[in-house]
């Protein structure tokens, strides 16, 4: 023991601000949060199954005996009296759990799906849906995309089930499956911008830098799995200069997905410009292992039949949807959406995956600077061109270090935090040198 005294005192206490002690701290961290997490899930599956079991036997007896609603009452003062410190056995939740029982009748799909959100959804989805199959789809998305009972409650009422899937498209024809299928279930229609609060009389600029004002709740409409990359994003063609609305990354489709906002009724040349802007960022921002880019045209109106013909030859995969606006944010709403830290836990990755889009761009624009031409896409060969024409790039060996981080960002693969604010830090260095030297040039 006074051994193992002694090394302690000698050996020193690794410093708080070094990248193993931090890392180690991270990992343990995550690993306490996880088990607390999972605790906690424990503790309300448990709860759930109990609500549920109590439902069928009310259900059943009630069947059985032909027991009227009364006995409910009855049940919930016994129940009470002899468990007094148990809360959630009033007659109002009792009658709950029945409905709970008759709502979802298959003890496996209660078990593996339903028991696993808190109560209060499950009593949302009692509430405010009707029909078994819609049931399920909602308590699958709100487990799999973490709705809170606010958000459950707002896309139920927005009947975000109705509208999955119903845009118009040609994905079928222009992507390979299961990517065509995939694609077809993510896009909407119509699109819901009530958050908004405008009036219907607005301009394509102006329903542009809303929907930027309002990015938080732009993207709980797109979905889950959309990045944002940019607006008025740039794009030169035939030394002509283009710029798209909005340009996302979607991290499971692994695509660029493009919006173009139109606040008049969809017209057939549309589609034609859509399969310009489509072509051009599949040829300057697409990479090897990425997915053919998307194209959604937002419009104010469309006519079913216009649009079929508009697509039927088009080469590249676009969908067209309509969008509703409203003059008034119901307040529920706003209590639904996220706060910025909450935006940022839940796509820690959207800013790399920014900063490496526009780092390829600054390099190629470089590039095209120092007269190179014909280089292939990507990062690497990009900045191994310009080494060789001897332009010397001062943070290129920091960026290379964590170059591997920002392709992870890119493909959606997961990173610990602390990953990805040192990766996001050198490569805004290494952004900022590139702008510089593009000035300079």
């Amino acid at each position: 023991m006074l051994a193992d005294m002694l090394l302690s005192m000698t050996v020193p206490i690794p410093p708080e601000d070094g990248n193993e002690y931090a890392a180690l701290l991270a990992a343990l961290k995550e690993r306490i949060g996880t088990a607390r997490l999972r605790a906690a899930a424990a503790v309300n599956q448990e709860l759930i199954l109990l609500y549920w079991s109590i439902g069928r036997d009310i259900l059943t007896r009630q069947k059985k005996e032909g027991w009227g609603t009364r006995v409910i009452d009855r049940l919930a003062a016994d129940l009470r009296r002899d468990f007094p410190e148990m809360t959630g056995l009033s007659s109002r939740n009792l009658k709950y759990m029945r409905a709970f029982a008759e709502a979802f009748i298959d003890p496996e799909i209660v078990q593996q799906l339903v028991a696993r959100l808190p109560w209060g959804h499950v009593v949302r989805l009692i509430e405010g849906v009707k029909g078994e199959q819609a049931r399920f789809w909602y308590a699958r998305q709100a487990l799999d995309h973490g709705w809170s009972r606010n958000v459950l409650v707002h896309q139920i009422e927005s009947d975000l089930y109705g509208r999955q899937g119903k845009a118009l498209t040609n994905f079928s024809r222009t992507l390979p499956a299961p990517q065509s299928d995939l694609a077809q279930a993510l896009i909407k229609d119509p699109y819901s911008f009530e958050f908004l609060g405008v009036s219907v009389e607005i301009s394509e600029r102006q329903l542009e830098r809303g929907l930027l004002e309002h990015l938080r709740a732009l993207i709980l409409e797109l979905g889950k799995g959309f990045a944002f990359v940019g607006s008025q994003y740039h794009l030169q063609v035939g030394n002509q200069d283009y710029y798209l609305d909005l340009l996302f990354y979607h991290l499971r489709l692994r695509c660029f997905v493009m919006v173009e906002l139109k606040i008049e009724d969809f017209k057939p040349e549309f589609a034609g410009k859509m399969n310009f802007y489509l072509s051009a960022v599949d040829d300057q921002l697409r990479h090897a292992d990425d997915a053919p880019s998307i194209g959604i045209i937002l419009c104010k109106g469309k006519n079913s039949v216009i649009v079929e013909y508009a697509l039927r030859d088009s080469t590249r995969p676009m969908g067209v949807a309509e969008y509703r606006l409203s003059t008034k944010l119901p307040e529920r709403l706003k209590a639904a959406l996220p706060t910025e830290s909450e935006f940022a836990r839940e796509f820690p990755l959207l800013s790399l995956i920014k900063l490496r889009v526009e780092i390829e761009r600054e390099l190629r624009a470089l590039a095209s600077h120092q007269g190179l031409t014909d280089i292939p896409l990507g990062i690497q060969a990009t900045i191994t061109a310009l080494s060789r024409a001897g332009l010397a790039l001062r943070n290129v060996d920091r960026f290379l270090e964590i170059a591997g981080v920002l392709n992870r960002a890119a493909h959606g693969l997961d990173l610990e935090n602390f990953q990805a604010e040192a990766a996001v830090a050198t490569a805004a260095d290494f952004l900022a040198e590139l702008q510089a030297l593009r000035k300079e040039a």
